[in-house]
């Protein structure tokens, strides 16, 4: 990407709409992020009640999924959230081009790599990101950090480990699949990305504010905007759990192709956070160790609630890019890696 495109970029789109300056927001009492932080009370609080007054087992388990999904989100989308603010006010632009390399292809491969640093799902690395690409990170190497963040960080190699007691080959299988899958995404973004495909959140509104003023500005932005999405994806995803007959997975378990994408795309469907994910694949014992790892790699890559949450964030452009490409990318490299592996 040229600099002229990534200037474009930053200053052509993702702007916020009429009325979306500091002093905007002083018109209105109750803010998107205020309801949002309501709601997901209410439903923490009210969950119990509204299961046990509610006839249908359907309604029951759509209502179980949708309330489980958003609640083991949320402290990650807070996560992510700070993480980006402080970035973005704190950080100054400088600072990557300095711990980067110039080179987009390394960077690319360093980033995925610093992945390791931030204990937190995908949920939390959207904005990070995005956070990333405004303080002049190529989008390549961002994406891979994107990609590699919520799949090998500490927490989840450890909870994988815990998950399949007797077998580190599974950890380091993780570890490896997800780390290429990124590097190969990162360095196809390079080659084939375009920049009308990318449109990072630009920061207007943060402009002549202090330090703290910002700081809070920029944690409401990014909360408003991935909790909003996250509920929307956690909506898809419980109501994907209901329609898919639990059967179907009995009759793909014996079929070795078929079994990895089948645990793929039911890794898309139940949008499950890295951390807790390695438990769900180790009761699949039904299943390859292959087809399990297909499922621990492209979940924290490719799901639902991620899927809306990149939309959100970068465009509908590009993430009806993105995703496809990376779940193939993923699928590839589990299968790879499991084929060495096992």
């Amino acid at each position: 990407m040229t600099a002229g495109e990534h200037t474009e970029i930053a200053h052509g789109s993702g702007a916020p709409p009429a009325g979306g300056t500091p002093g905007a927001g002083s018109r209105s009492w109750v803010r998107p992020v205020e309801v949002l932080a309501v709601v997901l009370v209410l439903a923490l609080v009210s969950r119990g009640w509204i299961v046990g007054h509610t006839g249908s087992a359907r309604v029951q388990s759509w209502l179980t999924i949708f309330v489980s999904i958003v609640i083991q989100a949320s402290p990650f989308v807070v996560l992510g959230t700070v993480v980006s603010a402080a970035i973005a006010v704190l950080v100054p632009p400088a600072f990557f081009a300095r711990v980067l390399p110039r080179r987009p292809a390394l960077a690319v491969s360093v980033a995925a790599c610093a992945g390791v640093v931030l204990p937190g799902c995908e949920c939390g690395s959207v904005p990070v990101a995005g956070a990333l690409v405004r303080r002049g990170v190529t989008p390549a190497a961002a994406l891979a950090f994107l990609l590699s963040a919520p799949a090998i960080n500490p927490v989840v190699l450890v909870a994988t480990a815990v998950a399949f007691p007797g077998r580190p080959v599974m950890v380091l299988a993780r570890l490896g699949a997800s780390l290429l899958t990124a590097v190969v995404m990162g360095w196809l973004w390079l080659w084939a990305g375009r920049a009308d495909w990318f449109r990072p959140p630009a920061r207007p509104e943060l402009d002549g504010l202090s330090r703290p003023a910002a700081f809070l500005a920029a944690c409401r932005h990014d909360m408003t905007q991935a909790g909003g999405f996250l509920v929307i994806g956690a909506i898809t995803a419980a109501t994907m759990n209901v329609a898919v007959p639990p059967s179907w997975l009995h009759t793909v378990a014996g079929m070795p192709i078929v079994s990895v994408l089948a645990l793929a795309l039911l890794a898309v469907v139940l949008s499950i956070c890295s951390e807790a994910d390695a438990f769900v694949a180790a009761s699949l014992t039904q299943f390859s160790l292959t087809a399990r790892l297909a499922f621990l790699v492209v979940g924290p890559m490719v799901d639902l609630k991620l899927f809306a949450m990149q939309a959100g964030a970068f465009g509908r452009r590009f993430a009806i890019r993105f995703a496809p490409a990376t779940f193939t990318v993923a699928v590839l490299a589990a299968a790879a890696v499991g084929a060495l592996a096992w």
